[in-house]
C-alpha cells in the first residue's frame, strides 16, 4: 500500500471542494454578510493550502494506483473532505462545536439529510447554500469529478466508479470520458428543470436552486425547519415528488432516453419494478390514510406520495409530522427507510436490485432443495447473474443489517432511548435523514443527542454511502501487504 499517489488525489479533492466555498462567500458578500463572507473565504485558504501541500509534496512520487490504494482513497477523501468542509460551520456565528460541525458536514456529503441545526428560516444565504452544495457535491459531484481527474493520471477511471457504486451500468460507455460527460450532463440537466420547475411552482430563485440542488441528489436539507411543509403549496410538492423519483432511477436510464436506446429502456427492469412498486405502495397507503383520517383522497395521495417516495429515495424531505398519523404508518414508514432507490442513483438504502438479486438467490435455492441435481441459472434482464455478484449481494444485505444492530447498541449505550437508537442507526446507515420519535422524527433533529452519538452516526452514514465492503475491506491485513 503507497500513500504518496493516494495523498496526491486526495489532494486534488481538497483543492476542489476549497474552491467550492468560494460560490457561498460571493453570496454572502452579495448579500452584505462580510463576516460569514470571511468565514468561507477563511475556510477556502485553509483547504486549497491543505490540498496544494498534499499535491506538491507527492506530484513527482506519482505511480499507477491499484485497486487497494484505490478503496483507501475512497474512504480516506470522504473523511477528510468532510472534516475541512465543516470549518465553515465552526468559524460561522452559529458557533458549533466540531463535532455537531463534522455531523452536519458528514450528512451533507454522504446525502443524509439528518441535521443538528434549528432556526433555518434565519440563517445566513451562504450556510444555506453551503449545506445544499454539499449535498450536489456527494450525490455525484465528488464522483464525477474523480473519474474526470483519473484517466489523466494513467488510473482507469471506471475503478473509482464502481468503488463508490456497486453500479456497473456506465461500462455501456467504452470510454471513461464518456461516462463523466454523460454523467454531468444528464445531472446538470435535471438539476436546472428541477430549479426551474420549483421556481414557476412558486419558491423564490434562491430557494429553488438551494432544493433543486438538495432533490436531485435525495439529500433532503432544506432552507425551513419546517422543510417542504413551509410553503404549503401542492404544486412545490408535485414537482419534489417527480424529481425525487427521478433521483432514485439510475443515470444511465435517462442516457438511454436521450440516445433514443429504446430496446435498453425496455430491458431495464429494475426502473420498472421501482416504479410499479411505488405506485402499489402509495395507492394502498393512501386510500388507507383517506379512510383513517377522512382527509380528502386528494390530499391523502399527495401526502403518501410524498412521504413514500421521499424515504424509498433516501432524501428525506418532509410536509407533516407523519408519525401522528398512527402506528401502521409508522411501521410502513420505518421499513421503506431500508429499501432505497436503482442502483446506479445518487440514492441510498439496499436498493430494488440487491432484492430482485436476494428474491432470484432464494427461489433458487428452494428448486435446488427440491432437485438437488438440477441446474438452475438465474437471470436478471436476461442475462446470467454471475455467482459472484449473488454472493456480493448476500454480504452486503448482511452487512448493512449487522451494521445497524451494532450502531444500535451503541446509541443505546449512550443513553438513547431504543425508538431512537434504532431508528437512528437505520436512517444512518440507509442514509435517509429524520428517524422516528420525537427527537429525531420529522419534526425534530439530531442537536440533543450526545456527542458520542453523533460521532457513532457519522460513521454509520460513510459506511453506508460508500456500501460498506469499501471500507470493511481496509481492516483485512493483506490489504496492507504487497
Amino acid at each position: 500500500m503507497r500513500f504518496e499517489p493516494v495523498l496526491y488525489i486526495c489532494g486534488i479533492i481538497f483543492t476542489t471542494a476549497g474552491f467550492a466555498m468560494l460560490a457561498p462567500a460571493t453570496v454572502d458578500m452579495h448579500m452584505g454578510n462580510v463576516y460569514d463572507a470571511k468565514v468561507f473565504f477563511l475556510s477556502s485558504g485553509i483547504t486549497v493550502f491543505f490540498g496544494a501541500m498534499l499535491i506538491l509534496s507527492n506530484h513527482d512520487k506519482w505511480k499507477r494506483i491499484t485497486v487497494r490504494e484505490t478503496f483507501l482513497m475512497t474512504s480516506l477523501n470522504w473523511i477528510l473532505v468532510s472534516a475541512f468542509s465543516a470549518l465553515p460551520f465552526c468559524f460561522s456565528e452559529l458557533q458549533l462545536s466540531y463535532t455537531d460541525a463534522f455531523f452536519e458536514t458528514m450528512s451533507g456529503l454522504t446525502t443524509t439529510g439528518s441535521t443538528i441545526l434549528s432556526g433555518l428560516d434565519s440563517l445566513p444565504y451562504g450556510l444555506l447554500l453551503w449545506r445544499a452544495s454539499l449535498q450536489w457535491l456527494g450525490g455525484i459531484g465528488i464522483i464525477v469529478m474523480a473519474i474526470a481527474i483519473l484517466p489523466f493520471l494513467h488510473i482507469g477511471g471506471m475503478q473509482l466508479f464502481t468503488t463508490e457504486s456497486s453500479d456497473n451500468a456506465g461500462k455501456t460507455f467504452p470510454r471513461v470520458a464518456q461516462v463523466v460527460t454523460a454523467t454531468i450532463i444528464v445531472y446538470l440537466v435535471l438539476s436546472v428543470l428541477c430549479a426551474a420547475s420549483l421556481k414557476i411552482a412558486g419558491m423564490s430563485c434562491f430557494e429553488a436552486i438551494t432544493h433543486a440542488m438538495t432533490t436531485v441528489s435525495t439529500g433532503g436539507y432544506s432552507t425551513s425547519d419546517c422543510s417542504i411543509g413551509h410553503f404549503n403549496s401542492a404544486a412545490i410538492e408535485w414537482v419534489i415528488i417527480f424529481f425525487m423519483t427521478t433521483g432514485g432511477m439510475p443515470i444511465i436510464f435517462f442516457l438511454y432516453i436521450a440516445n433514443r436506446q429504446w430496446e435498453n429502456v425496455r430491458n431495464d427492469s429494475q426502473v420498472f419494478r421501482y416504479l410499479y412498486w411505488l405506485a402499489i405502495i402509495i395507492a394502498g397507503m393512501s386510500v388507507w390514510l383517506w379512510l383513517s383520517t377522512g382527509i380528502p383522497y386528494e390530499d391523502a395521495l399527495r401526502k403518501i406520495a410524498f412521504h413514500v417516495i421521499s424515504l424509498v429515495t433516501t432524501t428525506g424531505f418532509a410536509t407533516d409530522n407523519y408519525i401522528q398519523w398512527g402506528h401502521v404508518f409508522v411501521v410502513a414508514f420505518f421499513i421503506l427507510t431500508a429499501v432505497g432507490g436503482c442502483t446506479g442513483s445518487t440514492a441510498g438504502g439496499i436498493k430494488i436490485f440487491r432484492f430482485r438479486i436476494l428474491y432470484l438467490t432464494a427461489i433458487r435455492h428452494f428448486k435446488t432443495m427440491l432437485t438437488p441435481h438440477g441446474v438452475f441459472i438465474n437471470l436478471y434482464n436476461g442475462k446470467p447473474v454471475k455467482e459472484d455478484v449473488m454472493i456480493g449481494v448476500l454480504v452486503f444485505i448482511t452487512a448493512f443489517f449487522f451494521s445497524v444492530a451494532f450502531l444500535t447498541l451503541i446509541l443505546g449505550c449512550y443513553g438513547v432511548d431504543f425508538v431512537t437508537s434504532l431508528s437512528g442507526a437505520l436512517t444512518a446507515i440507509a442514509n435517509v435523514g429524520p428517524g422516528l420519535g420525537n427527537i429525531i422524527g420529522p419534526a425534530g433533529n439530531f442537536s440533543t443527542l450526545p456527542d458520542g452519538a453523533k460521532w457513532a452516526l457519522s460513521v454509520g452514514m460513510l459506511l453506508g454511502r460508500l456500501e460498506f465492503l469499501t471500507v470493511f475491506v481496509l481492516f483485512i491485513p493483506a490489504a496492507w501487504k504487497n
